[in-house]
């Protein structure tokens, strides 16, 4: 937006008639008495308030003769009256913006174009520190947590609708917390039967390595990567004699008498005839088919 410069406050001449010449409105005699000229006609001053003056778009009232005046596109003004209508500083002999009808200076028309804070509602003009967050500006000093109202500045932060919170409000107020530690999970937990970890936390109750993204065995509320499942719980087939794990082939488990086996090993100690899901003898430890127990 522009800035203009008029030509500065003018006034009408005013002298003193030293000739016979009558005032053009009124016929009164003009000799000896002071007089304005205008449009070629002689008059006197109180008829060139009535008659001649200009209008103040200020004040309203007449720019007299002996009043300085200041004219823009066709509008005129008192020189005490033409002033910045935000800061009322006199702009008789200073540039100025016309806005919206209105004449600003150019201080304030610099802060009427810039943009508002939403702390304040006070512009936020070129130098001063802030914040931008999807469209919206803050003073630096004004982006504050909603709930511990510290100042939040450049800091991190997280949105919440309309509000922002600063990292440790909203740990306390919306972040879950690790069920072993205790600590807000910020980022990168997991989550097991419901319940949340941080991927740090959730370790091998044996060898502690990370079981996040791996496989791995819960045995009463303790957790075991395969290779310590294997070495120090899992219990052992009584027929190969290799850790029973639950995983890949051997899965599923035949149990009798306090003993385990893998399905695949739970088998006829003569014939050799897998007897998982079948009927069986069990004998001095070994197991039969029917068929072979009958030899015994």
């Amino acid at each position: 937006m522009a800035s203009h410069r008029h030509s500065g406050p003018s006034s009408y001449k005013v002298g003193t008639m030293a000739e016979k010449f009558d005032c053009h409105y009124c016929r009164d005699n003009l000799q000896g008495k002071k007089y304005v000229q205008k449009d070629g006609h002689h008059c006197c001053l109180k008829c060139f308030d009535k008659f001649c003056a200009n209008t103040c778009v200020e004040c309203r009232k007449p720019i007299g003769a002996d009043s300085k005046e200041v004219h823009y596109k066709n509008r005129y003004w008192h020189d005490t009256c033409f002033r910045c209508a935000k800061c009322l500083r006199s702009l008789a002999n200073e540039t100025f913006v016309a806005k919206d009808n209105k004449i600003l200076c150019n201080k304030c028309t610099t802060r009427e174009d810039s943009p508002k804070c939403k702390g304040c509602f006070k512009p936020i003009v070129a130098g001063d520190q802030n914040v931008e967050y999807k469209g919206t500006v803050w003073h630096k000093d004004c982006f504050t947590c909603s709930n511990c109202k510290q100042v939040i500045g450049t800091g991190s932060f997280f949105p919440k609708g309309e509000d922002f919170y600063c990292v440790t409000c909203h740990e306390a107020k919306f972040a879950k917390h690790c069920v072993k530690c205790n600590k807000a999970i910020t980022s990168g937990g997991i989550t097991y039967q419901d319940q949340p970890w941080h991927a740090e936390c959730f370790v091998c109750v044996t060898c502690s390595k990370k079981l996040a993204g791996q496989r791995f065995t819960a045995v009463e509320d303790q957790y075991y990567c395969v290779d310590c499942y294997k070495n120090f719980v899992a219990k052992k087939c009584a027929g190969c004699k290799n850790p029973i794990t639950g995983f890949g082939k051997g899965s599923s488990v035949v149990a009798y008498e306090g003993q385990s086996w893998h399905d695949y090993c739970f088998h006829c100690k003569k014939c050799s005839m897998n007897l998982a899901n079948k009927r069986f003898v069990f004998h001095q430890e070994q197991v039969y088919c029917p068929d072979c127990a009958k030899k015994l």
